[in-house]
């Protein structure tokens, strides 16, 4: 049986963000693309998939490049547009509430990472993804548990997938929710606004703090939508 590749010990082993890509490019694998997702445990607010291809060598200007978690907001903002500058590549996904619960969060996370590579003017060679298996691309590819915090594609994909959305909500004219503070998440400001409002068009009903307000508001339901109906897309190719 032909060994698994990239070898495991490439991953554990791997001393920075560009061990693993390195080694992709070196077999003759590459061009590589990391992909990303952010708010799967919002409850309100889409869900947005981000794709991303980096070239072989890691520019000065990326130095800062990390998990998004792992970086302020001050750092984020800074680091997306010098990634959307560097990137051979990138490719951004939205998917509405509705379409989340219609789908359920885990299906809907794992379309938008196909639609998200689909997306991408540079067809890569191969594909690494942050924790979950994506089933039904065309290319090779490797779930990386913690990936971005070991391959830089991974981690510039969810800078541009996270800045993307925490504009998104800040942007959101919903007066009383605060989604520019907690960004769609389960906060106590957000449950007492929940509590007095009840749920608006950004809130998912698959979430049962949702469905629990909306009862008690006497909110109805609204008809789920079918995945790409209000979804947006956006993507680069750098010159």
């Amino acid at each position: 049986m032909a060994p698994a590749w990239p070898p495991r010990t490439v991953i554990r082993r791997s001393p920075g963000l560009r061990t693993l890509e390195s080694a992709l490019y070196r077999s003759g694998l590459g061009p590589v693309a990391g992909v990303d997702e952010v708010g799967r445990g919002a409850c309100a607010g889409p869900l947005v998939v981000a794709a991303c291809v980096l070239g072989p060598g890691r520019p000065a200007a990326l130095a800062a490049l990390d998990d998004s978690k792992k970086l302020t907001e001050k750092a984020r903002e800074q680091l997306f547009p010098v990634i959307r500058r560097h990137a051979l590549a990138y490719h951004v996904v939205f998917i509405a509430p509705a379409d989340v619960d219609a789908r359920g969060v885990h299906a809907a996370n794992i379309e938008g990472m196909r639609r998200a590579v689909a997306g991408l003017a540079l067809r890569p060679g191969y594909v690494l993804s942050d924790g979950f298996r994506v089933p039904g691309l065309p290319m090779p590819s490797l779930p990386v548990v913690g990936g971005d915090g070991v391959a830089a594609c991974i981690a510039a994909a969810s800078v541009l997938a996270k800045v993307t959305r925490d504009r998104y909500m800040v942007a959101l004219e919903d007066p009383g929710y605060g989604f520019a503070e907690h960004k769609g998440y389960s906060t106590p400001a957000h449950t007492a606004a929940l509590a007095a409002l009840g749920p608006c068009s950004q809130h998912r009903y698959s979430f049962i703090n949702v469905r629990n307000m909306a009862a008690l508001a006497a909110v109805a339901t609204p008809v789920t939508g079918t995945m790409g109906t209000t979804n947006r897309t956006e993507g680069r190719l750098s010159r």
